[in-house]
């Protein structure tokens, strides 16, 4: 048994953020509000607008995104924990490059 998205929904396995260490006091991230950051395994072909265009996907398997607080279900499959979700309440695309300059969509 495999888990696949469909339609414009997006899978995301959680990434756990290091804990942040002062000398050899090791102080743990404990804030429960903060936004998830997850790598995207699985992510639909996307879905029609209402005008009747299709609208792929943007996100790709293996990038880096920010879920928010809210609005994903948490599901557990096969002793892993997935968020999924609309592709379109995804916060943001973590880009690796880092000597890339920020391009605005506009």
């Amino acid at each position: 048994m495999k888990l696949k998205a469909i339609y414009n929904a997006v899978i995301v396995k959680p990434v756990e953020l290091e804990d942040t260490q002062y000398g050899r006091i090791i102080v743990p991230d404990l804030g429960n509000e903060k936004n998830k950051l997850g790598e995207v395994v699985s992510v639909g072909e996307g879905h029609y607008s209402i005008s009747g265009n299709f609208l792929r996907t943007e996100v790709q398997v293996g990038q880096k995104v920010v879920l928010p607080t809210m609005g994903f279900t948490r599901f557990e499959f096969k002793g892993e924990e997935y968020f999924i979700g609309p592709e379109n309440q995804l916060l943001a695309v973590l880009d690796e490059a880092e000597d890339q300059e920020p391009t605005l969509p506009f």
